[in-house]
Parts: C-alpha cells; sequence; structure tokens
C-alpha cells in the first residue's frame, strides 16, 4: 500500500450555521467510508506565502485550500476513493499524488 496526498483547490466556505453542519457531516460520513485508508484527515488552509529559488517571498502561494492522506493499493484506486470527497460538492478539485519513502 502506498499513501496519497489529496490536494484541494478552490471551492468555498459555507456561509451559513446550517450549511456548516451539512458539511461537517459529509466529512464525516466520507471519512468513515474510506476507513482505515485514512491516514490523515488533513486540515484546510489559510494565508500562505511563496519562497522562490532566489530566495524572494511572495503572499499567496496557489489556489491550494486543504488536504487529506490516505493509502490505497494504486494510483487508480486512491483517485477512486477521492471521488467522493465533500469539497468536490463546494466546487473544488481534488488532485492526487502518489507519496514514496525516501528516508
Amino acid at each position: 500500500m502506498s499513501k496519497y496526498l489529496l490536494l484541494y483547490a478552490g471551492g468555498s466556505m459555507p456561509e451559513t450555521d446550517e450549511a456548516r453542519d451539512a458539511v461537517m457531516k459529509a466529512w464525516d460520513g466520507w471519512f468513515t467510508t474510506l476507513g482505515k485508508a485514512l491516514v490523515d484527515g488533513g486540515n484546510p488552509f489559510s494565508a500562505s506565502k511563496k519562497i522562490s529559488a532566489d530566495g524572494s517571498i511572495t503572499s499567496g502561494a496557489g489556489d491550494a485550500s486543504g488536504y487529506s492522506v490516505i493509502e490505497a493499493d494504486s494510483l487508480d484506486s486512491a483517485t477512486d476513493l477521492a471521488k467522493g470527497c465533500p469539497v468536490l460538492q463546494g466546487g473544488a478539485s481534488v488532485s492526487v499524488f502518489e507519496t514514496f519513502e525516501v528516508m
């Protein structure tokens, strides 16, 4: 089994308490569906800065809005699991990256 980073981009935050409750319920349901495949539920991102190779720093590092880490047998399996991610309902996209051990 390999670990996969699910990188969320874009989307919107719920604006009402009812909408927030519905989103949290969707996340709880998805995490339950993932079961042991869920390694790290992750978190949303807030402010960011980007450091370039020349050492310059700029505000905003792109449109990434959060992450989770899962385990799966293959990139295709991880992608299938990611299709149920609640961020998709809020207009975000999910990129799936296979990670590998180097140390």
